[in-house]
């Protein structure tokens, strides 16, 4: 039950008055990003992944091998972009379609 003190904003998709809080709250469940894996999984922050097959690094001069294993991704936004940490390669970021969550 929503406090009588609360404000009350005007929703145009339902097309009804509810508390500021719960707007609030259906605003950033409608912005999240769903991010998914490339056989349909969907990935949160701090999941492992694999990569399903070999990936050329542009710029660290490397090939990341099918199977390697990445700890703990951070999303960030894009729906088709992950943030990871690799030892010998800063700032990588990989495409969710070439890996499976593990």
């Amino acid at each position: 039950m929503a406090d009588s003190n609360e404000d009350y904003v005007y929703d145009e998709v339902s097309g009804e008055w509810m508390p500021a809080s719960e707007f609030a709250a259906a605003q950033a469940a409608a912005d999240a990003v769903e991010v998914r894996d490339a056989v349909g999984n969907l990935l949160a922050d701090g999941d492992q992944v694999t990569l399903i097959k070999d990936l050329e690094v542009k710029g660290a001069g490397q090939t990341l091998k099918q199977g390697t294993l990445i700890k703990s991704i951070r999303l960030t936004g894009d729906a088709q972009e992950i943030d990871c940490k690799y030892p010998g390669i800063k700032g990588l970021v990989l495409r969710a379609e070439f890996v499976k969550k593990r």
